[in-house]
């Protein structure tokens, strides 16, 4: 018979199925083969419950009679689909008591045979001991089904934030922003000014943007600065206490936004000053009113007023405008197809005698209008500022003449006789160095700017800023073209030069300022010499080697002068007297000024330590700069501190006080 043979098969089938159970271990398997099973009411009867009431419309398991119509590979009926997807749907709204549940898909596979529990006892015995020990204890290998709700580790959490309650206890203080320039703190912040006075730079252009531009300084800071300094308000206090109007600018950046604004409203004083004197001599026009106006430098205001200072000759084109030729100008830019030069033409008045004259009388009115208008010379700037424009300087060729008188002079300034650098990059030590050559007229210096700007600036003013609203005739834009030329040769590049030139002496002299303060800055920030009596020695020949002994206190103990360097024969008497003099007074330092005969004295002093002349003291010496020791001797402070010391002794106890 065959039928025992198949009932083995469907029971053996399911075996295979459960995937965890090749996962145990051997001794886990051992021990529930030896142990007798006994059925765990609970459990058993929760899931035959389950599958009683969810299965009830499943067709009843094959018997012995029926066999063939339970094979192992038969398609499900109808009614076993619609049963599996209701047990499906119960499974899925029912949710795990706790973390530790039977995983669901085994939980399904073990309810589809209800012979299974019988059959098969030792497979309910792993699962309950899995609902006691914890799901997480056994591995498994089983994929999670569609609509089973299965809690996974590695799935990303989806967990409500838990919103923040009220909480009106004090904490920790507040995390102070970092005060660095790199990056400080960007809020705009306004300031309101408490003195009603109004800004005095009553121009043509804003301050505030002018010096944005000339600082690199945010415009509201700019802005915030202005107003505090028009309170009245020191540096000092601006820096410590209004740091958000400032945006954390240092001591050193406000003292320069300082500067640039008097530098302005000195410029804008200035120019109402000329303003009202032309007035006052009936010479102020609408154009020259407005050029004034528009002067942002000394260099530029000086440009302007220069031709009409009282006893000048006047420039050629004031002359030219006594002519009554500025009318003609005009008309060659606004309406040109009328312009008629021949009707200006005077046969018995100088200037208008020949249509030549005539024209270049408009030429030069042109010029003087092109020189003088605003938008031109920001566009020729901008122009030099994209392109490379040098400094030049070589030797003059006054030198040659006097080569005696000036040989010294020369060989000073060797390294500027063929000097070309580009103004972005020359150092500040140059330039003043090649003024100093300048002065001495040993040196001739030229701002070569390219002829590739000269080219572009012409091309712009022809075709754009100052082409003709109508159609001009050839002569008549022939004019232009020279007026262009005679512009910018004339009047337009001598100014550029002057613009360059002191802009670089300016930066330069200020950066001297402030190497010198940083240098002094190190010697007075030194680090003293403390708690040791020390003997400050100012070298000399004639006059001898002055002595000065002070305390750790700085007090005066003992001066003296010794002759170290006049002859042999005194060298080993004044050793002695050195020694008297530092044994008595215990000292053991020495310090020596870096002046005249310092490298004699020097010598010395080694000498006698080598051979331990100063035994049992350790004597040791050091080199001290003595720049401005001799003017300190016999200024009034010194006189003050040291009243009855002769100045040169007092030099030697400034320089032992440096130490």
């Amino acid at each position: 018979m065959s039928l025992p043979k198949r009932a083995r098969k469907t029971v053996a089938a399911p075996k295979q199925e459960l995937s965890f159970l090749s996962g145990m271990s051997e001794s886990e398997e051992g021990s529930n083969e030896e142990e007798d099973w006994k059925p765990e009411k609970k459990p058993a009867k929760r899931v035959t419950k389950t599958v009683v009431k969810k299965t009830a419309a499943k067709p009843k398991a094959p018997t012995a009679a029926k066999p063939r119509k339970a094979p192992a590979k038969t398609k499900p009926s109808s009614a076993a689909k619609k049963s599996e997807s209701t047990q499906d749907n119960e499974v899925t709204k029912s949710e795990p008591s706790s973390e530790k549940e039977v995983n669901k898909p085994i939980k399904k596979e073990m309810t589809k045979s209800p012979t299974m529990q019988k059959t098969n006892p030792k497979l309910f015995q792993v699962k309950a001991e899995r609902r006691s020990v914890g799901i997480d204890d056994f591995p498994s290998t089983s994929r999670p089904e569609m609509g089973v709700n299965v809690k996974n580790e590695f799935a990303p959490k989806m967990e409500k934030e838990e919103e923040p309650s009220d909480d009106f206890t004090f904490g920790g203080p507040p995390v102070k922003k970092l005060k660095t320039s790199a990056d400080p703190a960007g809020k705009v912040v306004k300031y309101k000014a408490k003195s009603s006075n109004a800004d005095d730079c009553d121009m043509n252009w804003n301050i505030v943007e002018v010096l944005s531009d000339r600082t690199n300084i945010e415009p509201w800071v700019c802005s915030n600065l202005i107003k505090l300094f028009q309170d009245e308000n020191t540096i000092p206090f601006i820096a410590r206490y209004r740091k958000e109007l400032i945006n954390n600018l240092d001591a050193d950046a406000l003292r320069e936004v300082q500067q640039a604004m008097t530098d302005l409203r000195s410029v804008a004083k200035k120019a109402h000053n000329l303003v009202e004197k032309l007035k006052k001599e009936g010479k102020l026009n609408a154009s020259l009113h407005t050029a004034m106006l528009n002067c942002r430098t000394a260099d530029e205001l000086e440009h302007v007023y220069t031709p009409y200072k009282t006893g000048s000759k006047g420039t050629k084109a004031q002359r030219a405008r006594q002519l009554g030729l500025e009318d003609a100008a005009k008309a060659l830019i606004e309406t040109p197809q009328q312009l008629n030069l021949y009707k200006y033409i005077k046969q018995n008045t100088e200037g208008l005698a020949t249509l030549q004259d005539v024209e270049t009388g408009v030429q030069h009115i042109l010029a003087d209008m092109i020189a003088k208008d605003k938008d031109t010379l920001e566009h020729i700037r901008n122009l030099c500022k994209q392109n490379f424009v040098t400094l030049n300087s070589t030797l003059a060729k006054s030198t040659g003449k006097d080569k005696e008188g000036n040989a010294k002079d020369v060989d000073k300034f060797h390294l500027y006789h063929n000097f070309t650098c580009n103004i972005n990059r020359v150092q500040h030590h140059q330039i003043l160095a090649i003024n100093r050559g300048e002065n001495l007229k040993v040196l001739t210096v030229k701002v070569s700017v390219p002829d590739r700007v000269k080219d572009a600036f012409s091309r712009w003013c022809v075709n754009e800023r100052w082409r003709p609203k109508q159609f001009a005739r050839p002569e008549l834009m022939k004019i232009l073209h020279n007026s262009v030329e005679d512009a910018y040769k004339r009047l337009i590049y001598p100014l550029l030069c002057r613009e360059f030139r002191s802009k670089l002496t300016s930066d330069a002299e200020k950066e001297s300022i402030m190497m010198f303060g940083r240098n002094l800055r190190q010697l007075l920030l030194a680090n003293p010499v403390r708690g040791r009596t020390i003997l400050g020695v100012d070298p000399g020949y004639k006059h001898g080697c002055k002595l000065a002994v002070i305390s750790p206190t700085n007090q005066i103990l003992h001066t003296d002068v010794v002759y170290l360097h006049s002859g042999p024969g005194r060298g080993m008497a004044e050793a002695e007297k050195i020694r008297k003099l530092l044994q008595n007074f215990n000292c053991q330092t020495v310090a020596i000024g870096n002046g005249t005969a310092c490298r004699e004295t020097e010598r010395y002093f080694a000498d006698l330590i080598q051979r331990k002349f100063f035994a049992p003291l350790n004597v040791v010496y050091c080199i001290t700069n003595e720049a401005g020791a001799s003017i300190y001797s016999v200024s009034p402070e010194a006189a003050k501190e040291m009243p009855d010391l002769d100045p040169n002794l007092r030099s030697a106890g400034n320089i032992a006080s440096r130490m």
